[in-house]
């Protein structure tokens, strides 16, 4: 099973279908060039197949250059896959004063699979956010957990997108009115997924079955939407949960990112 879904991955997941959400500023052979809310450079691709290190080398160069071009960008992030063939692609990225981040795991399983019920304290409400303040509410949260500092755009870019009409679902857990935990479901358009995005939990509120109701939640709403798979990158926080309700670790992906000046 975890070859057929790597295959559905690559085939249906990858290069275009990550932009959502993402100003498309160019590409460059195989590359895809994005920047994401709070000036966040993307580079991605489908697959570098017959490089050498020589071509490798001009692939990250031509990243370099066009993002140089934008002064709104303060990072660049290069995703990378363990499965892909990729030549010399680590210490390219290093030598070019790219920081490799924490590996995430792959995470791919049947949505139906993971629909189950799951049971959680009487104090805790799941829903769909209601609100803008929600919205920032859960972001904060998230950036708090996640350490990012740019969370505010973030949930300014959430909020203009949600009221632009985007296919995002925004869930989340609260008790007295405090979000403990939060997740995001993507349907991708013309495949046969849903990602799972954004999953955090309060450290106070963990292990109480939380996060598996809430992805058990999503689960079902992505069959009610007619998409067969849900996938998910996950932190070493949410991978084991993720296993135990029924995805299937199947690569892993690094993020490698470089810091800067925008000039």
């Amino acid at each position: 099973m975890p070859l057929r879904l790597l295959d559905a991955y690559d085939l249906q997941l990858r290069a275009e279908s990550e932009l959502l959400h993402a100003d498309r500023t160019g590409r460059h052979g195989p590359l895809w060039f994005a920047v994401f809310a709070g000036g966040y450079g993307f580079v991605t691709y489908a697959d570098l197949a017959g490089a050498d290190v020589a071509l490798v080398t001009g692939y990250v160069d031509a990243a370099i250059a066009h993002f140089a071009a934008r002064e709104d960008v303060t990072r660049i992030e290069w995703k990378t896959r363990s499965h892909d063939v990729a030549p010399g692609l680590h210490e390219v990225l290093i030598a070019r004063d790219f920081v490799p981040e924490d590996p995430e795991s792959i995470m791919i399983g049947e949505a139906a699979l993971l629909a189950k019920n799951v049971t959680v304290p009487d104090s805790v409400e799941i829903r769909q956010v209601r609100s803008d303040a929600e919205i920032f509410a859960m972001e904060r949260m998230q950036g708090e957990i996640f350490g990012d500092p740019a969370w505010k755009e973030r949930a300014e870019a959430t909020v203009a997108s949600i009221a632009g009409g985007a296919d995002t679902e925004l869930w989340i857990a609260l008790v007295n009115g405090r979000v403990v935990s939060a997740g995001r479901l993507e349907p991708v358009a013309d495949t046969d997924f849903a990602g799972l995005r954004g999953g955090a939990t309060v450290p106070e509120w963990r292990g109480r079955g939380i996060y598996r109701a809430l992805t058990a939640q999503r689960a079902r709403s992505a069959l009610e939407r007619g998409k067969k798979y849900l996938n998910s990158d996950s932190t070493e926080f949410s991978r084991p949960i993720l296993e135990r309700a029924g995805l299937v670790k199947v690569s892993t992906t690094t993020p490698y990112v470089r810091v800067t000046d925008g000039a």
